[in-house]
């Protein structure tokens, strides 16, 4: 029995990285996946497949978050096809980075669209079925960057910022009826976005976390393997941070 058996859990953004780990992680412990993917749709059927190998269903959806009806539609189809819905975690998002004095107003709403509406969205269309079990785990992924701000990145830490604000507000609000909301913070984690970059470049960040190294997509979904399974039954309203003491 795995700490997740029974359980149905949505993760939006999981054809790669972050996502995908946490789909995995999921199915290994049980659960029965749904996720959302946007443009890659050949990673998506594969993942659907590669789910389906752990003897739990799964299901992968075309879906844009950042849509409000979009989203709706998406969870009112996860319930019908899997009789509810007891864990959502909220994963995609995009950068548009560049200093403030240069950045667009379309990398602005993009970016605010796509990472934080989107968690308006699904928290939003999700809350009746929660509510009417009683029960619900809330994940939201938000970043280091959030807390401390960085240069470059003036939209998407105001983005994950909002997140944390949010995913408190959410708690506040939703507590009394067993229904929890938590924000993981990964920091550094070596995915394939980070597998492109200049390697001195990487191995500096490296060199400046306590831990020195990167932390994997594998160690943020053992983090919302925890949140979303009952052993975090009492936690709600929290950050965890993921970053191997990057920001303390």
């Amino acid at each position: 029995m795995g700490l997740l058996s029974g359980k149905t859990a949505l993760i939006t953004g999981a054809s790669k990285g972050i996502g995908r780990a946490i789909a995995i992680r999921y199915a290994e412990e049980g659960a029965n996946v749904a996720f959302t993917f946007l443009s890659s749709v050949e990673k998506g059927q594969a993942l659907e497949a590669e789910l389906a190998a752990f003897g739990i269903k799964a299901k992968g959806y075309r879906s844009d978050a950042s849509d409000f009806k979009a989203a709706e539609e998406l969870v009112n189809a996860v319930v019908a096809e899997f009789g509810g819905l007891d864990i959502l975690i909220n994963n995609a998002g995009i950068t548009r980075d560049n200093l403030l004095m240069r950045m667009t107003e379309e990398a602005w709403d993009e970016v605010i669209g796509i990472n934080l509406k989107s968690c308006f969205n699904t928290v939003k269309a999700a809350t009746r079925t929660m509510m009417k079990a009683k029960a619900g785990s809330i994940i939201n992924i938000t970043s280091v960057v959030g807390i401390k701000g960085n240069a470059g990145q003036a939209n998407y830490a105001a983005s994950k910022a909002g997140i944390i604000g949010f995913t408190k507000s959410v708690a506040l609000e939703l507590g009394s009826r067993n229904i929890r909301s938590n924000a993981v913070a990964p920091g550094f984690i070596e995915t394939e976005m980070t597998g492109v970059l200049d390697e001195k470049t990487v191995q500096g960040w490296r060199d400046g976390i306590p831990m020195k190294r990167g932390g994997q997509p594998e160690e943020v979904a053992n983090a919302c393997v925890f949140l979303g399974s009952d052993m975090s039954s009492y936690i709600s309203g929290q950050v965890l941070q993921v970053d191997g003491a990057m920001l303390t």
